[in-house]
């Protein structure tokens, strides 16, 4: 093989190389490419966000919402989530069990309630 024919290629491959990166980097930064493990996350985060939301329109439909934000308050901020998860307003439809993440999550936009 020729010397120039040898560089050609060798300037190609690292072109295709420092290209390919520069793709991997523009993607990941702006163009909204993510990994498996952190597309699960974020679908995690956005179920928990749903949820406390529905934790939070439960809590404030109830018949008796004045008086039972009143005892909300009076609860110290570490035994908030154990008043909603008390109450039920953290479990969803067809669920057993509720999640503490939800009964904190949701005790926090209720505590975001109290302060307005």
């Amino acid at each position: 093989m020729k010397t120039e024919t040898t560089g050609k290629l060798k300037a190609g491959g690292w072109g295709l190389v420092l290209g390919a990166v520069i793709a991997i980097v523009i993607g990941f930064a702006w163009g909204g490419w993510s990994t498996p493990s952190m597309t699960k996350a974020m679908a995690a985060e956005a179920v928990l966000a749903s949820q406390a939301a529905i934790c939070v329109a439960q809590f404030t439909k109830q018949p008796n919402y004045d008086e039972t934000l009143k005892e909300f308050e009076k609860v110290t901020s570490w035994e908030r989530a154990k008043f909603i998860k008390k109450g039920g307003w953290d479990k969803m439809t067809g669920q057993t069990e509720s999640d503490y993440a939800v009964s904190r999550a949701c005790a926090d936009g209720i505590g975001l309630l109290i302060e307005k």
